[in-house]
């Protein structure tokens, strides 16, 4: 393996942006640090050193209908990081997750005829919908870092080396914050009750559901005069949550990094959170939640024509039964929200229900095993050596 090679990593939004994080770190452990790194991503990965060669909010941005009036400017990003590619010349191009995106970085390189090795992390849901990507990746990219231990079959079914290496939510430290501290840092009397209120790091995603949860806390708080609530945000949506919490009903407080947002989850009583890898996030903190989302109508529409799957948040998806109440579309309404919420804070039957069901889904998911960063730091390094000795 050449001396500091130089990993090119992109991730595409904030959820990638901590996986990415997890692997730098891994890299640097296994190497003395002797590597450098490049590319795009969040606060997380500029933690561990990267200079972003663009905000990563430009790329944070899901389905159809909210991607189509930005596809102007995230072609413009595209061709900049191809030519930045280019003139680094990477000892490897690790995408994470974001297919939409970081699957086009993936396609010119090898049109271009680019010898790089490519490698994804985080494999698209092709058991959910869209099966036809197993080949996608299978021609554009050499290794694959799967999080689920279901997904490897998939892929090297179609000749593609796919690994189970692991989610490094496991390793994310959200079962080590600390609630008193929290509570006092912002006076919160130990018996007063504490929602934690996650609306998502896109503004696709903020933009829907802030006014629902408004409302949502709202109704909780009629029958809860000592509500307090916290909502932990991330830079890509920070100034959009700060101003729509501003106007909520109760006292909020905002907080960012993920030492507050870990020690937030500690403090709660509940969760209320869109959908997304927080679920995993709030499950390893033993934090109850409800999910809820909404998208386009249009994009609603072509899910429900192609989805193949009866859950959409991970704890569910793993144990493949509703531990975690799901509220999607029509169904994520302020008054569902309040009684599923309320029913989390107050029933302490349900709440050990679901505490007993995410601890299984954490299980399933490799909870207690090697640390998934440093597995796939090696994946990475391992490929890397291979390409040199070649």
């Amino acid at each position: 393996m050449p001396a500091d090679p130089l990993i090119y990593l992109i991730a595409g939004e904030p959820s990638g942006d901590l996986l990415a994080a997890g692997l730098m770190a891994g890299l640097k452990a296994l190497t003395g640090g002797r590597v450098a790194f490049a590319g795009i991503g969040g606060e997380a990965m500029r933690g561990e050193g990267l200079v972003s060669l663009f905000p990563q909010a430009d790329l944070a941005v899901m389905g159809l209908a909210e991607v189509v009036p930005r596809i102007p400017r995230i072609l413009g990003r595209l061709d900049q990081t191809m030519a930045d590619i280019a003139a680094r010349r990477p000892a490897a191009v690790v995408t994470v997750d974001s297919w939409g995106f970081t699957g086009r970085v993936a396609k010119r390189l090898k049109a271009r005829g680019s010898v790089v090795p490519r490698i994804h992390y985080v494999a698209p849901m092709v058991w959910a919908w869209k099966a036809q990507r197993v080949h996608q990746l299978a021609e554009r990219v050499d290794l694959l870092l799967c999080l689920l231990p279901n997904e490897p079959a998939y892929f090297t079914a179609a000749g593609l080396r796919a690994i189970h290496v692991g989610h490094s939510v496991l390793e994310s430290g959200a079962d080590r914050g600390n609630g008193p501290a929290f509570r006092d840092r912002h006076g919160i009397a130990p018996e007063a009750p504490l929602l934690c209120v996650l609306p998502g790091s896109r503004r696709s995603e903020t933009s829907r559901l802030l006014p629902i949860f408004a409302e949502t806390v709202g109704r909780l708080a009629a029958d809860r005069p000592g509500l307090r609530v916290v909502v932990p945000t991330v830079e890509t949506v920070r100034n959009e949550v700060a101003h729509a919490i501003g106007s909520w009903p109760v006292s909020t407080i905002l907080v960012t990094g993920m030492a507050d947002r870990y020690d937030a989850f500690a403090a709660s009583r509940a969760a209320l959170a869109a959908s997304g890898t927080v679920a995993l996030e709030l499950a390893l903190a033993g934090l109850p939640m409800v999910v809820a989302y909404r998208v386009a109508r249009l994009t609603a529409l072509l899910a429900r024509r192609l989805l193949k799957i009866r859950h959409v948040s991970l704890p569910n998806l793993l144990m493949d039964r509703a531990i975690v109440p799901e509220y999607l579309q029509e169904e994520c309404r302020p008054d569902r929200l309040a009684a599923a919420v309320g029913l989390l804070m107050d029933d302490e039957t349900v709440r050990r229900g679901q505490l007993a069901g995410l601890a299984a889904a954490l299980d399933r998911l490799g909870r207690g095993g090697d640390p998934p960063s440093l597995r796939a730091a090696q994946e990475v390094l391992r490929l890397i050596e291979g390409e040199h000795r070649q």
